[in-house]
């Protein structure tokens, strides 16, 4: 059974089929491995191939770029009698051009691998170096895995280098080289010459070959190897996916409910900007590209909850760079967007998902109506809107006036507690919870405990414990007047994230629970309350920022 064994292995068809195979375009595929196993051994690189080129290439088994080749070099000849020096960019002047490079620096640092710079620049590809994945991001602002890069194997996607070769009319080598090796000699195995193999034809040149070898050790009399390589054609170009090549596919444009017909029917049409009227003349007849078409609260949880890649605005979403679009999220119960607008602005795949938070006509609020139609410089009346501009207008003031925030700035790590503060769309436990979280930590966790120890008498520091103590302290020796209720709010607020929201809820949870509501009101409204009272606490800090200024000061913190 060894014998049989050990002579399936070396006839190595498996691996065979697995380097000729048809590759999927989507697959991650292995364009550097190294993997010795004992008795076997594996290694794959690649190169990028001019498709002129290739008939040449696949004379002979040989891989056309050795592993750490492919950098910079020169070329030095003589021409008239005159020594001539060519810079040639991938040390020589072939054609042939790494994907992947293996950088080494002769022991003085560990070598690691790398992705060729224009293959990631042409697709503007991010690299998350503590992950070692490279993503590329499409238009709706998603992270698309492209590559993985480990010690000893480099992953990339087909389609996005078929893409590349595509415009750089150039082909993917596979190059292979495996070996395997066994205890037994060829006789023993039943192997002949006749068993082993040379193929040409027009994707792929290979080898393979038996050995016995004196020099092996005791357990090591004989091996097979097969060496080669195969090629993998680009796409065309005009599905190469880069501008100025590719054929531009048109934009697939979502309909809206825009009304209800007498029968109780909806009325959709598409958000097409083309197909609307206008105040221009455009389309008569055809429903107006400023037709109000409105959504479920719940529409934005998507983009809170990826505060890091989305910004939810007074009257504006926006992706990064990618896209924006005015939107009214002054409303409690619903958000409204202008139908020529969520054809023009968003993307297909988040007009899709806007649609799946349709709802029939509603109100729209007044703010967004005098802005948007009025032309009106009016600001919003929103909660969470009105809660964001103090928070940011408190950290400007008391920078100005004492040098220092009595709030500390976020980290860019805790950012997202304050960009995703808002009303929960839903009454769900979990999204109040979310948010108890985020307006404790940017309300009770930023206090400034250093600053404010500055202005507690240093014989009433060791008893006074906590940020909110500290703060009660400060402004009682400081004689500030109607800071009572704040520091209630403050207890509360905490009160609740400690029995609710970071812990189990148990007994202290219901009591903190009565106390505000919760048992008889919606966990929307009693946020709602919350913020406000949140609200209130900013703009009594603000209007008493000048018991702090220096002057104040009763002894420095040590």
């Amino acid at each position: 059974m060894s014998i049989e064994r050990d002579k399936d292995r070396f006839l190595q068809r498996k691996f065979l089929e697995q380097m000729l195979r048809e590759i999927p375009i989507m697959e991650m595929l292995s364009v550097y491995s190294q993997t010795p196993r004992g008795e076997s051994s594996c290694g794959v690189f690649c190169a990028l191939v001019p498709s002129s080129a290739v008939a040449d290439c696949l004379k002979d088994f040989s891989w056309d770029l050795s592993i750490g080749n492919g950098t910079p070099g020169a070329m030095t000849y003589w021409k008239d009698d005159v020594e001539h020096t060519d810079y040639l960019r991938f040390g020589d002047d072939d054609g042939i051009e790494p994907l992947v490079l293996r950088r080494s620096f002769d022991g003085v640092r560990k070598p690691y691998l790398e992705i060729s710079e224009e293959f990631r620049t042409f697709h503007n590809l991010y690299h998350d170096v503590k992950t070692n994945r490279v993503f590329k991001f499409d238009e709706s602002g998603n992270d698309i895995l492209v590559a993985t890069i480990e010690e000893d194997r480099v992953q990339i996607r087909l389609l996005e280098i078929r893409q590349f070769m595509a415009v750089r009319e150039m082909q993917l080598a596979l190059f292979f080289d495996s070996v395997e090796m066994s205890k037994y000699n060829l006789k023993d195995l039943g192997l002949t010459k006749d068993e082993e193999l040379e193929v040409h034809n027009d994707v792929s040149a290979y080898g393979l070959h038996f050995g016995n070898d004196v020099y092996f050790s005791e357990n090591r009399k004989s091996f097979s190897r097969l060496f080669g390589k195969r090629f993998v054609p680009p796409l065309s170009k005009e599905k190469c996916g880069f501008w100025g090549f590719e054929v531009k596919i048109p934009k697939q444009y979502v309909e809206f409910i825009i009304g209800i017909d007498p029968d109780g029917n909806e009325i959709t049409h598409t958000s097409e900007e083309s197909k609307l009227s206008n105040y221009f003349g455009a389309n008569p007849g055809e429903p107006h590209s400023l037709t109000p078409v409105y959504f479920r609260k719940t529409v934005l949880d998507k983009y809170y909850q990826q505060a890091g890649k989305y910004s939810v605005e007074a009257g504006t979403l926006r992706c990064a760079g990618l896209w924006s679009i005015q939107i009214d999220n002054h409303l409690d119960d619903h958000v409204v967007a202008w139908l020529g607008d969520l054809g023009r602005d968003l993307p297909q795949q988040e007009a899709l998902h806007w649609r799946s938070h349709n709802i029939p006509p509603a109100e729209m609020s007044e703010t967004f109506f005098r802005q948007q139609i009025l032309g009106d410089w009016v600001s919003t009346d929103h909660p969470e809107h009105v809660f964001k501009h103090a928070y940011r207008q408190l950290a400007t003031e008391s920078k100005n006036l004492l040098g220092w925030q009595v709030l500390l700035p976020l980290t860019d790590e805790d950012q997202h507690f304050l960009q995703s503060l808002r009303i929960p769309a839903t009454n769900e436990q979990k999204d109040f919870d979310e948010v108890i979280l985020g307006l404790t930590k940017v309300l009770i966790d930023s206090l400034n405990e250093k600053q404010l120890n500055a202005f507690i008498p240093p014989a009433d520091l060791p008893t006074v414990k906590g940020s909110i103590s500290r703060l009660e302290k400060s402004w009682e020796h400081l004689q500030v007047s109607g800071y009572a209720d704040h520091i209630r709010f403050l207890r509360d607020l905490q009160d609740l994230r400690s029995s609710g929201a970071a812990h189990r809820k148990g007994s202290n949870y219901k009591k903190i629970a009565e106390k505000l509501g919760i048992e008889t009101d919606s966990l929307r409204n009693v946020f709602c309350g919350l913020l406000e009272k949140g609200l209130a606490f900013l703009q009594f800090i603000n209007a008493n920022l000048h018991y702090w200024k220096p002057q104040s000061v009763v002894k420095p913190s040590s």
